[in-house]
């Protein structure tokens, strides 16, 4: 299970605009576009990668976005928002085989608009850890959540 990089960090927000309006004016990151994921995200670059992901958090978040994310924590303050940590990967197959074998629970997700195949699952300390794959190592695969599912 090579990891290829680090890709983002997913933060829940309570105001959207105001904290990309402080990640652009205080740290000079750039908004860029983003997928429709059906739920308000914005994509914020660093050098022409999207490295920060920002969505609304808190208890009043739509029922797609708690599903597709996985939401655990409803904070949208203090370091209870950043909601998980992703890497690019290769080599699904081994990686799930390896993870069953190590008793790791994991979730399966198909992210149809950014050609990636994901896997979700926690660290020892509950931190929700995504493992991307390209899309092209999951032919054949279905998600337990597929985003075009979702309403």
């Amino acid at each position: 299970m090579p990891l290829t990089d680090l890709q983002h960090l997913l933060i829940q927000v309570a105001d959207l605009d105001a904290t990309v309006d402080w990640y652009v004016d205080v740290l000079g990151l750039q908004e860029g576009p983003h997928p429709d994921f059906g739920f308000p995200v914005r994509w914020l670059y660093l050098g022409g990668k999207d490295v920060l992901h920002l969505t609304e958090g808190g208890a009043a978040v739509s029922a797609q976005r708690q599903q597709y994310v996985g939401q655990q924590s409803q904070a949208v303050q203090g370091t209870g928002v950043v909601d998980h940590v992703a890497f690019g990967a290769t080599g699904l197959d081994a990686t799930i085989a390896r993870l069953k074998d190590k008793g790791v629970a994991f979730t399966e997700r198909r992210a149809d608009l950014v050609a990636a195949y994901q896997l979700f699952l926690l660290d020892p300390n509950g931190v929700k850890v995504e493992l991307n794959f390209p899309a092209s190592e999951a032919a054949g695969r279905t998600a337990e959540v597929m985003r075009k599912d979702l309403t």
